[in-house]
């Protein structure tokens, strides 16, 4: 059974600091890719961050300097470390994982969701 679990959401101040996590298990094929995306009221969701199984990163602009994502191969773990959060990165945060077979197709996985509240 396939699983991505994310934990570490919650509320904090501007300027404030969180760890997200998230465990991906039960996939037939070696996980290439693991990444956030996030989803605000009335938004469509976007990518934060993704890292490849080789340790390349992607991020984007807007939390560029900001936010560092990093991975344990061995656990099928991704971590999102964010720093000097702002109310506009209040957001329903997914993780992503991507699973490429043999052949090259890949196939994508997504957590429930935790939600990021930053707030005074």
């Amino acid at each position: 059974q396939v699983q991505v679990v994310e934990s570490g959401g919650g509320l904090v101040q501007p300027g404030g600091s969180l760890r997200l996590s998230c465990a991906a298990s039960g996939m037939s094929f070696q996980i290439y890719a693991m990444g956030w995306y996030r989803q605000a009221p009335g938004a469509q969701r976007e990518l934060v961050a993704v890292i490849t199984s080789g340790g390349i990163t992607n991020y984007a602009d807007s939390v560029k300097g900001r936010f560092t994502i990093s991975r344990d191969n061995a656990k099928n773990t991704v971590y999102l470390q964010m720093n000097s959060l702002k109310p506009e990165d209040t957001a329903v945060y997914y993780c992503n994982a991507v699973a490429r077979s043999a052949g090259g197709y890949d196939y994508a996985y997504w957590g429930q969701g935790t939600q990021v509240t930053v707030s005074s």
